[in-house]
């Protein structure tokens, strides 16, 4: 299983810490890759996906400062560039999406078009 140090996605460090929590308190998570991604659906066309999954075999698989994440390189064309965030403020809390490829976005800031 190879491993890419140069992922397409850039996660914050208020990111990097809400995985690494998760992965730790979360039984489910045990064992699992952090799979970005995207699906058909949402408000705008597009949805962004972000859970705890195993490893497909087309997956590219990234190392991110000791977080594993997967991704289908079909993906890649819509989310190169992207940052996501963690945000745990009054105003904002969850995680966040920048996608300097959406052409749109909706409210919610989980769907995007391109």
């Amino acid at each position: 299983m190879q491993t890419i140090t140069d992922i397409p996605v850039q996660l914050t460090s208020g990111a990097i810490s809400e995985f690494k929590r998760l992965m730790s308190e979360d039984p489910s998570a045990q064992g699992k890759f952090l799979r970005i991604g995207v699906k058909g659906g949402g408000c705008t066309g597009m949805s962004y996906v972000l859970n705890f999954d195993d490893k497909k075999e087309t997956d590219e698989i990234y190392d991110v400062e000791g977080v594993p994440v997967i991704m289908d390189p079909s993906h890649e064309m819509y989310l190169f560039g992207m940052e996501v965030d963690y945000q745990n403020g009054l105003n904002s809390r969850g995680f966040t999406f920048k996608n300097p490829n959406a052409s749109k976005t909706c409210g919610c800031g989980s769907s995007f078009a391109v």
